[in-house]
């Protein structure tokens, strides 16, 4: 409590100086509590108002403490006295709040001291300290107080001494260590041997010599040695008695055997050296082996799990996940090429590759975690392994493409067909032949569009959109294109009077499909003998086309022809779904009931080796519509062939395969072929190309720049020929001093 009293202005420094104490000590760090705060403000309020005659300067600070010191306390002031009647109103605290109170400080402090938590709010243990001391109980307070820390302080210098006589006189002795850190690491090997040890004598013990300091250089040293000495053993045994899966499980247990040792009783200052030994010992020295002898295995039968394993195991060792890299790239184009190169295998070779993929991506998703790394490389082995063999496996890729878009595919939805185009395109873009794939999707497509075969146009234009990167999607739309004008075409030409005027057969209906030669495939013209009725369709569609482009050039592919027949048997009439030559030959027989192999030849004009494939498909396929006399699979000279009455189908229309439309040996053969020419002159295009440009180059700069625009791969046999095809044709020259060194001629 402080009181003020009224001095002589001689006084008034005194004053000032006491408040600027006062205002200080209740601002320091140690006093910034709000109850003596608010005090403070208090007593400021009861200062006089200073007149003219007065100033703060006129008043002094008594302190109650004047009073201990038989200072004189007068004069008193009434705001004194008024602070002293109101102590009396105060209430009393309750009954043993004084006792309950200091025991939640007690236990609060002793939290403190032990660094555990408090369970009481620190504001409400401010609180009941400032209830203490302003019921004048805060001597009392300040003695216990400082009686729990002194005997804190006193307990801690006793452990520390004892702690030190301990080390000093009884585990320094050499003796006793030896046989101490002896007896830990028996008992820690007994356990790595499988039997049940007292962990928390362990505990205990591993704790005393942390805490006497010499768990570094007395245990952790040879412990580590003896890890390193039984995991080295132990992994040089196990290798060879154990497979891949079992001992990658051994080891993992290990890794978490001896991170539960970490736990429970090791110092963690041990962790990083006794990891990196047993991961050392384990698996570091052991990394080659594992993979050579057990990684073929492993991915051969899709053992997701145990990959998974080995991929983790082999993260934790420097350098394994590089040697595990290598290993899966040499797999990869071993396992691929078993599938490409094996000829036997090319009817199903598309749909392995695709199966291939999906398993090796299945694998880096689950087991490597999307690994980039795994991810590139994966991509680098397809790349070379499927282009071991040139052209071969761009062909089947275009061949299972038309398997998948031609009409009668049942085997999946739209949607899994989408999905299946798109893994495709994943194959494509692996191939370095995109030309050969043109090739053969291209001629595939037209026999699709061209025989209505096509099993949906959305899936056909898809396929295409997914094709726009390469260069020859430019071929594909524009065939796309002329089907669409065709249609155009046909509506318009039967609107004109041509079809009203003119004598034309009733019964036929025409229906020609316009197309550019750039866009298709090259067809070899075949002239053959039509009905009359035909011929006179023909000549009123030319004359009507020509009419409105004049200029333009029509030829008529009768290979490509397709017609519908309405015919009539015992069993009633069917409508018969075949190819202009199946037709040229069934027409035959409106005319006679019997015709040899060499009359129907002569009538329709049809080349020998089409005419019997074509009657092999009338006489001796699934539809018998003719009867061959004598009967066989084969057709041979001097067989003569008759109209089936007798045929029979459960179908109404009936399609007639079109053997004629089937690729042959000599068509792929044909189609290799054109590949091969197109290819001789795309290198003799990029030679002139870049000689024009350069004038001159020595041969290691063109073959260079050469292979750089090509997007094929070309031998430098076939580009030496080439070169010296140019110089032959006067495209360039050698250079007379420098033969290594070629000139453009101009």
């Amino acid at each position: 409590r402080w009181s003020f009293r009224k001095v002589g202005r001689e006084h008034g420094p005194a004053f000032t100086q006491q408040l600027s104490f006062l205002d200080t000590f209740l601002n320091n760090a140690c006093c910034r509590n709000i109850f003596l705060r608010k005090q403070y403000l208090l007593f400021l309020r009861k200062i006089p108002p200073m007149d003219n005659k007065a100033s703060r300067s006129d008043y002094s600070l008594t302190s109650p403490s004047s009073e201990m010191f038989g200072e004189d306390p007068k004069p008193r002031t009434l705001g004194n006295l008024h602070d002293q009647k109101r102590e009396t109103d105060k209430p009393k605290l309750p009954e043993n709040y004084t006792d309950e109170t200091w025991q939640k400080l007690k236990e609060a402090v002793e939290a403190i001291q032990n660094s555990t938590s408090i369970k009481y709010n620190l504001e409400e243990l401010y609180q009941a300290v400032e209830n203490l001391c302003s019921y004048k109980i805060s001597a009392n307070l300040y003695k216990q107080l400082r009686q729990i820390c002194e005997d804190h302080i006193k307990a801690q210098i006793h452990q520390d001494m004892g702690l030190e006589l301990f080390r000093a006189h009884i585990i320094s002795d050499q003796k006793v260590q030896n046989k101490t850190i002896d007896g830990i690491l028996l008992l820690i090997e007994r356990e790595r041997n499988g039997e049940a040890i007292d962990r928390s004598l362990l505990r205990s013990l591993l704790s005393m010599l942390s805490d006497l300091q010499i768990y570094q250089d007395s245990f952790e040293q040879r412990f580590l040695e003896e890890t390193n000495r039984l995991y080295a053993a132990e992994g040089q045994k196990l290798m060879q008695e154990r497979e891949v899966p079992e001992y990658l499980h051994h080891v993992n247990k290990r890794l978490e055997e001896e991170a539960d040792r970490l736990i429970t009783y090791l110092d963690q200052t041990t962790q990083k050296s006794l990891i990196a030994t047993v991961e050392k010992q384990l698996l570091g020295e052991h990394l080659t082996a594992i993979l050579q002898k057990g990684l073929n295995n492993l991915l051969d039968e899709n053992r997701i799990q145990d990959l998974s394993l080995l991929y983790q195991l082999f993260s934790r060792v420097r350098g394994g996940v590089q040697v595990l890299l290598q290993q899966w790239i040499e797999y990869i184009k071993a396992f691929g090429s078993t599938i490409v190169i094996n000829p036997e295998k090319d009817k199903t070779m598309v749909q392995e590759l695709l199966d291939f993929k999906d398993k090796v991506d299945h694998i880096i998703d689950i087991c490597f975690l999307k690994n980039e790394k795994f991810i590139n490389a994966m991509k680098e082995a397809f790349e070379t392994f499927i282009n071991k063999r040139p052209n071969k496996p761009a062909e089947l890729i275009a061949k299972y493409v038309d398997s998948k878009l031609r009409a009668g595919n049942k085997e999946a939805t739209d949607e899994e067909l989408e999905k299946m185009l798109d893994k495709i395109m994943i194959i494509f873009r692996f191939i370095y032949g995109k030309d050969v794939f043109e090739a053969f999707y291209k001629k595939d497509l037209a026999k699709r569009l061209l025989v209505g075969k096509s099993a949906s146009v959305d899936a056909e234009k898809s396929m295409l959109s997914k094709l726009k990167h390469a260069a020859f999607t430019s071929k594909l739309e524009g065939m796309f294109k002329d089907m669409e004008l065709s249609k155009d075409i046909m509506i318009q030409f039967k609107q004109v009077k041509y079809m009203q005027n003119q004598n034309v057969p009733g019964n036929i209906e025409l229906t020609v499909n316009i197309l550019t030669m750039g866009y298709w495939p090259t067809y070899v013209p075949m002239e053959v003998h039509l009905p009359p009725e035909m011929v006179k369709l023909q000549e009123i569609f030319k004359t009507f086309y020509l009419g409105k482009h004049s200029g333009r050039k029509l030829q008529w592919q009768s290979t490509l022809g397709h017609c519908v027949l309405k015919a009539e048997f015992k069993e009633g009439k069917k409508e018969l779904q075949v190819s202009l030559f199946q037709t040229l030959v069934l027409l035959m027989f409106n005319e006679g009931e019997e015709f040899s192999l060499e009359e129907i030849k002569q009538a329709t004009g049809i080349e020998d080796g089409e005419l019997r494939r074509t009657l092999q498909s009338l006489a001796c396929g699934k539809a018998r519509v003719l009867a061959k006399n004598p009967k066989g699979k084969d057709i041979e000279d001097g067989d003569k062939f008759i109209c089936n009455d007798d045929f029979k189908h459960k179908l109404f229309r009936i399609k007639i395969n079109q053997i004629q439309m089937k690729e042959t040996v000599e068509e792929q053969a044909s189609t290799t072929e054109r590949v091969f020419q197109d290819r001789q002159y795309q290198i003799d295009a990029a030679i002139v190309r870049i000689m024009k440009m350069r004038k001159t180059l020595s041969h290691n700069l063109l073959v260079s720049e050469v292979y750089n625009q090509l997007k094929f791969p070309v031998k430098p046999a076939d580009l030496k020929k080439r070169i010296e095809s140019l110089i032959d044709r006067d495209y360039m020259e050698r250079d007379k001093e420098n033969p290594n060194q070629y000139n453009y001629i101009a």
